[in-house]
């Protein structure tokens, strides 16, 4: 079994953009209460992992800092790793993968 403890089957991801202008779900889950709802329900719903992220990459957007993105995606991602729910961090920066 790898590290990450997910089995050599099939793994289904769910994502949840904490973005107010997400180009998949039109910044519906940009608050973190709505975030870590929907992230529950991803993983109620047979997602193995959910993966959080920060910062829009729909065309046009733009960057924001990694102060920005850290307090978009930390709150979520503590949430969920409490509820014992596998998270991945969707980010190009290190500081918040780090964070993350």
């Amino acid at each position: 079994m790898p590290a990450l403890g997910l089995s050599d089957d099939p793994q289904i991801m769910g994502i949840v953009n904490v973005t107010p202008d997400s180009f998949s779900d039109g910044g519906e889950f940009s608050s973190h209460a709505a975030a870590i709802e929907q992230g529950r329900k991803l993983s109620e719903d047979g997602a193995h992992v959910v993966d959080v992220g920060g910062e829009s990459t729909r065309p046009g957007a733009g960057l924001v800092s990694a102060d920005v993105e850290i307090a978009r995606v930390l709150p979520v991602i503590e949430a969920l790793v409490k509820d014992g729910i596998k998270v991945s961090v969707d980010t190009s920066k290190p500081e918040v993968m780090e964070a993350g």
